[in-house]
């Protein structure tokens, strides 16, 4: 993302941040959201105008306890929204050591902004909430939380990301580059060409095992994940060396 972009967008929040209201407040997220939105579109089209500027390739973030697990697919299901792959590291015992995002790089620079807000703005709520029933596993409650908020961010990005696309194919007829066949076939040349490095960089993943959390806090969390503000700007630990993606 330009800079000048990507100093509206930290105006934006800021002015979330500051609004009296909750109203307010997302009025200013909103706008932060779409404006994220609008410079992926961009970038793609520019990528298809001129092949090879933006470059595939793959961002690692560590993660860090607690909850690495519901960090690690908050950071990946963002990824996913935004058009890229991902692949945890090191899972064992119900913990994830790192992320690899794998996508263009302007996605990657998008999902880096993304996911540095959310994982703050989650983890300040984490160490606050408690479950509302006595005798509940707080930490078993925490985990529920962070996995519906995380699923409702990922909701609100997969609705911001296909608004931006929508628009640009409706909105502006000279918006793909000649020859390219419109923006719709743009966006599925750049996802089937992150899939095919994806598979030539990732040849041999494992399957990630379907996640049961025994806390009742989803319903909080995902209501915690659509009030989140969406557009703000390490060593492996013991453990399986063990990559699975997505």
């Amino acid at each position: 993302m330009s800079t000048e972009k990507l100093a509206t967008v930290r105006k934006l929040l800021a002015k979330a941040e500051r609004a009296a209201t909750a109203e307010e407040a997302e009025i200013y997220t909103a706008k932060a959201v779409e404006l994220m939105a609008r410079h992926g579109i961009d970038s793609a089209l520019l990528d298809a105008a001129e092949p090879g500027r933006d470059e595939i390739g793959g961002l690692r973030v560590a993660m860090s306890d607690p909850y690495s697990a519901g960090k690690a697919r908050l950071l990946g299901w963002t990824a996913a929204a935004l058009g890229c792959r991902w692949v945890l590291h090191g899972t064992w015992a119900g913990k994830v050591a790192a992320v690899t995002v794998f996508g263009h790089a302007s996605d990657r620079e998008r999902i880096e902004v993304l996911y540095t807000s959310l994982q703050l703005q989650a983890t300040s709520q984490l160490v606050r909430i408690r479950p509302p029933w006595p005798g509940e596993s707080v930490a078993a409650y925490r985990r529920s939380w962070l996995e519906g908020f995380a699923q409702q961010v990922h909701r609100r990005l997969l609705a911001a990301e296909q608004r931006a696309a929508t628009h640009a194919a409706t909105h502006d007829a000279t918006a793909a580059p000649p020859g390219t066949g419109g923006v719709a076939l743009v966006l599925a040349d750049r996802r089937e060409r992150v899939d095919r490095e994806f598979a030539t960089a990732f040849p041999r993943l494992g399957t990630a095992r379907r996640r049961v959390l025994s806390g009742s806090g989803w319903a909080a969390g995902a209501e915690a994940g659509e009030a989140a503000d969406l557009g703000r700007g390490g060593g492996l630990g013991r453990g399986r060396r063990r990559a699975v993606g997505a």
